[in-house]
């Protein structure tokens, strides 16, 4: 059975992944001590995990989808368990709020901006390691045309 391509770019995401939320957890940890002492603490860390947590199972998601590559039922398969875990990330997304909404132990703005950061953070981190695996051409990359549209036989298909 051959690997998808993206399986490798998926297992560097989560790696990478990982360590940014270990950092993140330590300085969110710190500021929030400062701001808030042990509830903004707790309340950055519970921020940065819940993050990583929702943000892995789409990528887990799909490197479990890409384990049946070459099935004649891949198609279906990939698009259950991707759409699948989506919906059970939704659901779970709505609960773990709706437990934590009113805690006394949470301070809900340090919460807020431990999640805003983490998001964008993982973001960014995302599209360097996408960048970065070859997978996307970039425009004047030198790896053929940036756009279909440009090539001869492209150009040649659409005539009428």
């Amino acid at each position: 059975m051959t690997t998808v391509t993206s399986t490798p770019v998926l297992r560097r995401t989560l790696r990478w992944s990982a360590g940014i939320t270990v950092g993140l957890a330590f300085v969110g940890a710190c500021i929030g001590w400062l701001l808030a002492a042990e509830r903004g603490l707790i309340s950055a860390i519970t921020g940065v995990v819940l993050t990583a947590v929702f943000l892995a199972i789409t990528a887990i998601s799909l490197l479990v989808a890409n384990r049946w590559y070459g099935s004649p039922l891949y198609v279906p398969i990939f698009f259950a368990i991707v759409l699948g875990s989506w919906l059970a990330k939704f659901i779970l997304f709505f609960i773990t709020l709706t437990l934590l909404r009113g805690q006394n132990w949470i301070e809900p703005m340090i919460f807020f901006v431990a999640v805003v950061i983490s998001v964008l953070t993982t973001l960014v981190l995302d599209t360097i390691i996408l960048l970065r695996s070859g997978l996307v051409r970039r425009p004047g990359s030198g790896h053929g045309p940036a756009d279909p549209m440009s090539s001869g036989q492209a150009r040649a298909s659409t005539r009428t």
